[in-house]
């Protein structure tokens, strides 16, 4: 089993800080770390539609720096916090991005994050194509 570290310019404090990986690549799959709608420069928007948008933000540039696209996800878990509140926002947002053959996705509910005020945290899987 071989494994790298995925880890775009502007993520790299998450691995000096964390100690933990934007994206690990193993055997052909990219498993990314919990993305959330945190901008890069630590701040959190009141707007869930912007920290949604910002969370793929985060997603494409992990797999932009793997060499990858939306295309090549294969399983999303998003957690929320008020799902009824900006469901209907992320639908459309994930309409816009993903493309057939769909991902699998699952939305759960939470009580809340880490981070203060954050709404939305994506757990993604995607697969390099052969």
């Amino acid at each position: 089993m071989s494994k790298r570290s995925i880890i775009p310019a502007e993520m790299q404090p998450l691995y000096d800080d964390w100690h933990m990986s934007p994206g690990l690549e193993c055997d052909g799959f990219v498993f990314l770390t919990g993305v959330n709608g945190v901008a890069t420069d630590g701040t959190v928007s009141p707007d869930a539609a912007e920290q949604i948008e910002t969370a793929f933000v985060h997603v494409k540039s992990v797999l932009s720096e793997a060499g990858m696209s939306f295309d090549d996800i294969v399983e999303v878990t998003s957690y929320h916090v008020g799902i009824r509140q900006h469901l209907e926002i992320f639908r459309n947002i994930w309409k816009r991005l993903v493309t057939e053959p769909y991902p699998a996705w699952t939305a759960i509910e939470v009580a809340g994050f880490a981070s203060e005020g954050v709404v939305v945290e994506l757990r993604v899987i995607a697969r390099r194509r052969t």
